[in-house]
C-alpha cells in the first residue's frame, strides 16, 4: 500500500513495488516510484496525463524534498 506524505494540501505519494501510479493518485497528486535508476517524481494531472523531471533521484529523501519544494508552488 503507497505511503502518503500530505504537503500544502498536495498528497505525495510513495508507491511500493508492483502498484500502477494511475491506480494510487489522482489529478493533482505527487507519485515518487522507485527502480533501478533511482527514486523518480510523476506529476498526475488531469485526464491522467503524467509528467516527471527527466532523470531519477539518489535516495527517497531527495526524492521526497524536490516533491515538497513542488507542492508549495502548487503543481
Amino acid at each position: 500500500m503507497a505511503t502518503n506524505v500530505r504537503h500544502r494540501g498536495v498528497n505525495i505519494r510513495q508507491l511500493e513495488d508492483g502498484e500502477q501510479l494511475l491506480k494510487v493518485c489522482r489529478a493533482g497528486d505527487i507519485g515518487i516510484i522507485k527502480d533501478e535508476q533511482g527514486w523518480w517524481i510523476k506529476f498526475v494531472g488531469e485526464n491522467g496525463s503524467v509528467d516527471c523531471y527527466g532523470q531519477p533521484y539518489p535516495s527517497y529523501n531527495e526524492a521526497l524534498w524536490t516533491a515538497k519544494a513542488a507542492a508549495e508552488y502548487g503543481v
